[in-house]
């Protein structure tokens, strides 16, 4: 009866055995997965604690404004200012003054002070005599000029109108060697013996002019 009792509980420790040696192999063979486990609850834990890090580009290098620029910026501001224009309407007109003068050597300014004496920079302007546009031109004297830009309807279009009338004035300007000449000639008063319309653009020119002269002086901006 001892021996039996013996033998059984000898089975029953080999038994437990066995069970505590799969159960430290199966511990063993799950450790790596632990691990790996911990390692990614190690990054949730420190990505709660720690905001992430932005990075802040430098700042952003304005273009630096050149002369010529800040020159039309501010005859573009006078303009719109003292004849009540859309200030972005007079950027355009001031823009394409300073293609069509440098196109055909005339002064921008020049062509600027002319379109401010005959439509006040209204480029739906027309007279009782048929001028249109800008700077007034009257299509039915310089239609060869106007055949490239699809004829007479072409003058309402501010870019055509500039574009004409700045020709106009380049040819009178060497027909007659003289811009005062040329002036009256351009509307049309060439026997009126004071130069009445003349002396309007030059005064307009003059007021430009302060305005170019500011410019250049101002040191460069950004």
């Amino acid at each position: 009866m001892a021996a039996e009792i013996a033998r059984r509980a000898y089975d029953g420790l080999k038994s437990l055995l066995a069970l505590v040696g799969l159960v430290s192999i199966a511990a063993l063979l799950a450790l790596p997965v632990v691990r790996e486990g911990m390692g990614d609850l190690s990054v949730l834990a420190a990505e709660a604690f720690f905001e992430p890090t932005t990075v802040v580009a430098g700042p952003i290098q304005a273009q630096v404004e050149t002369p010529l620029e800040r020159e039309q910026r501010a005859v573009t501001e006078y303009i719109a200012k003292r004849y009540r224009v859309s200030e972005g309407a007079v950027a355009g007109y001031v823009a394409s003054a300073y293609r069509a003068g440098e196109q055909h050597s005339v002064d921008p300014l020049l062509i600027l002070a002319v379109m401010a004496v005959e439509s006040r920079y209204n480029p739906v302007a027309e007279s009782t005599v048929g001028a249109k546009g800008l700077m007034q031109v009257m299509p039915k004297y310089h239609l060869d000029k106007l055949l490239d830009h699809g004829g007479e309807p072409a003058l309402l279009e501010p870019e055509v109108n500039i574009q004409v009338g700045a020709q106009i004035l380049r040819e009178y300007q060497r027909r007659f060697r003289d811009t005062e000449t040329a002036l009256q000639v351009y509307a049309g008063a060439f026997e009126e013996p004071s130069s009445q319309y003349a002396n309007k653009v030059f005064a307009e020119r003059a007021r430009l002019e302060v305005l170019r002269v500011k410019a250049k002086k101002q040191p460069q901006s950004v």
